[in-house]
């Protein structure tokens, strides 16, 4: 396992974003070893980014890494590194180019449990939006689903109190360091949720001050920490949408809650629905069918009729596509075709009857998977 303080040295050094550190690491897996390079290699690696070169060759960045390692330490703040075995491994699938190699976290949460959701929404929710998320949640209780929102106010707020009430371990992604909650009125909360197994996670290191660009920032880790993203309440623009947005590029299921034509907060939601840019979540019915989840109650027998139904459906073309999918997700129809050796007129033609049916979904981008 990678020494934490070169970890932190190596997310830490000026000019060396997220990316390119993803791309660096996929060569020198250990980063100690990128800071013991001499001048010429780093230079080869480079080029003219000077900053970088002399920042990792003089290893400028070591002492506040080695401040910061000791703060965490003192703090029982656990470092997550993308190659450590703790680490949100869906951070470091392949459409998440731009997630941060080093997480700091506060608490004993699982980030690699089976099922993760994000629930997402405007700052100045309405009763109707925060009833609407505690309604939902509620629909939870007794499910092995961790709850993943941004401490926010509103709907963030409201996510992480509702996921309390029902016995939900819930995690909240900051916008800063774990040296300080924003806003100051959920430190209470923030207490709450890492006491009941819960936890904060943040890829800034303490000391770093507030800054409104870090927040939309950090939608980024809400959106690729979760299997899907639910916005129960949005205006047209907002960071809400920016992690729906996030999440469709990332290949995750996406959901909004409808609500009524003219409220201006749920404009976003009811534009999202309306662009086929989100899946409608009425209950989490909704979400369970779409992604094959099934409750702990579920009745097998029933399910497994419903599978059976649903193969009867399906030609040989289609058949087919459908277990090429069922194997490899989120494919575009030249792979399907690559894959499967079907023309692409009877891919379209199959493909679009699938959808039509609710076997398969289509994802922005046209990419298809499996519903």
């Amino acid at each position: 396992m990678p020494n934490p303080l070169y970890s932190i040295a190596l997310a830490m050094t000026p000019g060396l974003g997220c990316r390119s550190c993803r791309q660096l690491l996929e060569i020198y897996r250990d980063p100690e070893e990128i800071f013991n390079m001499d001048h010429r290699t780093l230079k080869e690696i480079f080029g003219t980014h000077d900053t970088i070169i002399e920042s990792i060759y003089a290893k400028t960045m070591l002492p506040r890494a080695e401040e910061e390692l000791n703060w965490t330490e003192k703090h029982k703040i656990k470092v997550l590194f993308c190659t450590d075995p703790d680490y949100p491994q869906r951070l470091n699938r392949s459409d998440c180019p731009d997630t941060p190699v080093t997480l700091y976290m506060k608490g004993d949460c699982d980030l690699n449990q089976k099922r993760i959701i994000s629930i997402v929404g405007t700052r100045r929710a309405t009763e109707y939006g925060k009833d609407m998320t505690a309604r939902l949640v509620a629909q939870l209780k007794g499910e092995d689903i961790l709850i993943v929102s941004g401490l926010a106010y509103g709907i963030d707020g409201a996510s992480h109190r509702a996921a309390l009430a029902n016995a939900l371990p819930t995690v909240g992604v900051l916008g800063h360091g774990l040296d300080q909650i924003y806003p100051s009125q959920h430190r209470t909360l923030a207490k709450e949720m890492i006491y009941h197994d819960g936890a904060l996670l943040t890829e800034y290191p303490s000391q770093t001050k507030i800054n409104p660009g870090y927040f939309p920032a950090r939608n980024r880790i809400i959106a690729a920490l979760s299997d899907a993203t639910i916005v129960v309440e949005a205006a047209e623009k907002g960071g809400a949408l920016i992690t729906a947005g996030i999440a469709g590029s990332y290949h995750r299921d996406v959901f909004a809650v409808p609500g009524r034509v003219f409220d201006s907060y749920s404009k976003g939601c009811n534009n999202l629905i309306a662009c086929n840019r989100a899946n409608i979540l009425r209950s989490m019915d909704d979400l369970f069918y779409m992604l094959g989840w099934e409750k702990k109650n579920a009745d097998t027998k029933t399910h497994a009729n419903t599978q059976q139904e649903l193969f009867t459906k399906l030609n040989a073309d289609e058949q087919a596509i459908y277990n090429q999918l069922h194997d490899t997700p989120n494919l575009t129809m030249q792979e399907i075709a690559e894959k499967t050796n079907i023309s692409l007129p009877k891919i379209a033609n199959a493909l679009l009857n699938m959808e039509l049916n609710n076997q398969i979904k289509c994802l922005p981008g046209k990419i298809y998977k499996c519903c």
